[in-house]
């Protein structure tokens, strides 16, 4: 769990290069208590915001990512690199600036509740859902370091 105390931390927490693209959705009220992490689509329907902490760090991380063109539905991924579930989620690509000529991007839910539907599924096997959100904050962290080059874990 984590808190957001004002507008200026949660932008803090993205990439100088993708903080002018950050929209919070209208009425939010600061500070937010964050469980495990928050995300969001833009009003348009174009952009996805991730913010998470990583394991290890106290400093949030935030990701601003497109949803690019999602071409033939017969051909989409069928299933979450994230949460690994194969749920009804509408699941595609979400891509995000390395630099100025480099695009990465990650399977996911389009809408990442990733969460949500992990707690869905251990709620309905009658099991915890600690691990498996550990694990996705996990494979989270690993994009944003290996993919992103971003520093996670270290106190600022």
């Amino acid at each position: 769990m984590f808190r957001i105390e004002s507008e200026k931390e949660l932008l803090r927490a993205f990439r100088s290069r993708d903080r002018k693209h950050v929209e919070l959705p209208k009425g939010t009220q600061l500070p937010l208590f964050v469980r495990d992490y928050l995300s969001w689509v833009d009003p348009y329907g174009v952009r996805v915001f991730l913010v998470f902490v990583a394991p290890g760090s106290k400093q949030p991380t935030g990701i601003a990512f497109r949803r690019d063109q999602q071409g033939d539905p017969t051909l989409s991924p069928k299933m979450c690199d994230w949460c690994r579930t194969s749920t009804d989620a509408e699941i595609g690509l979400l891509t995000t600036d390395v630099d100025s000529k480099r695009r990465v991007g990650v399977n996911v839910c389009l809408d990442l509740r990733c969460g949500e539907r992990l707690e869905a599924m251990s709620d309905r096997s009658g099991r915890s859902d600690l691990d498996d959100k550990a694990r996705l904050m996990e494979r989270m962290a690993r994009f944003a370091s290996e993919t992103l080059g971003l520093e996670l874990g270290a106190e600022a």
